[in-house]
């Protein structure tokens, strides 16, 4: 197995999830792109035990019973359309003839229920690249901090759902010219 250091960010993109992951090809571009990131991403996984035990600790049984994936992103660049992505509740309205995007946020009778296929890629022509996707939606609200001398950036945290049938959370893939036949 060949030693790999990882260094650097990556790019995020995005889809409505309808019931089936797209090829890395259909969903890696410009159209998909949620937006240029900042403070790189981060894959969170935590898995919840019990563990049952007799009073003297001599007989012990652990079992999993639930595990959480979520994967964070600082979003550098983005529109009122990205808005609607990280919130449940936006609409989206354009003026053509004035060139103005509406987005209204808020009323929990116009949640859409969508949830999104997320998808992070970090290329890397030395060791490879690496791709982690989940379904999911942004379940951590935003903020939008307008300063003077920093670039506004929207902190998402998307909670995965399951993809398939087998309760996936995540899908890691890696290159590794290591793997033959």
């Amino acid at each position: 197995m060949k030693d790999k250091i990882t260094l650097g960010s990556g790019h995020l993109y995005y889809k409505e999830f309808t019931g089936t992951i797209p090829e890395n090809e259909t969903i890696e571009t410009d159209e998909n792109r949620l937006g240029y990131i900042s403070g790189g991403a981060t894959l969170e996984y935590k898995p919840t035990f019990y563990e049952a035990k007799d009073d003297l600790g001599i007989v012990v049984k652990t079992i999993l019973t639930e595990e959480e994936a979520i994967l964070k992103s600082g979003i550098m660049t983005f529109n009122g359309k990205t808005l609607a992505v990280l919130c449940e509740t936006g609409r989206v309205s354009e003026d053509t003839s004035k060139h103005i995007r509406t987005v209204k946020i808020g009323g929990t009778g116009n949640a859409n229920g969508k949830s999104y296929v997320i998808h992070f890629v970090h290329k890397d022509p030395v060791d490879g690249d690496i791709r982690v996707t989940i379904v999911g939606k942004n379940q951590a609200g935003f903020s939008l901090a307008f300063a003077k001398d920093k670039e506004t950036v929207i902190d998402a945290e998307f909670k995965a759902l399951p993809q398939d049938s087998e309760g996936t959370l995540i899908k890691y893939q890696e290159f590794d010219s290591t793997i033959t036949d």
